[in-house]
């Protein structure tokens, strides 16, 4: 068989489950349900719009949704929750 290659962050959690850092979580089914619900709510579209971007940027964000194995449109979505709800912050370049 042959071997796997995992990137930084899938060695990462692999070496925390082999550590045995993992731990059930309490009330396993309401903690599924609330789960559930965030993803069914970020996921819901209710709104469409137009934008204009460079040729370039869309090449660069569709090329990266490839890499992410998603739409392009639900990667620019995404991005733009992240950075509404703060988890997406600019880098400073020194």
């Amino acid at each position: 068989m042959k071997k796997q290659k995992l990137d930084l962050e899938e060695k990462d959690i692999l070496e925390s489950y082999e550590r045995n850092e993992w731990r059930p979580v309490k009330a396993r089914r309401a903690e599924i349900a609330k789960l559930q619900n965030y993803a069914r709510n970020t996921l819901q579209k209710n709104k469409r719009i137009n934008i204009r971007l460079a040729e370039r940027d869309l090449a660069g964000i569709q090329a990266k949704a490839i890499e992410e194995g998603m739409p392009y449109q639900t990667l620019i979505s995404s991005i733009l929750h992240k950075y509404l709800s703060g988890r997406l912050t600019e880098r400073k370049i020194a």
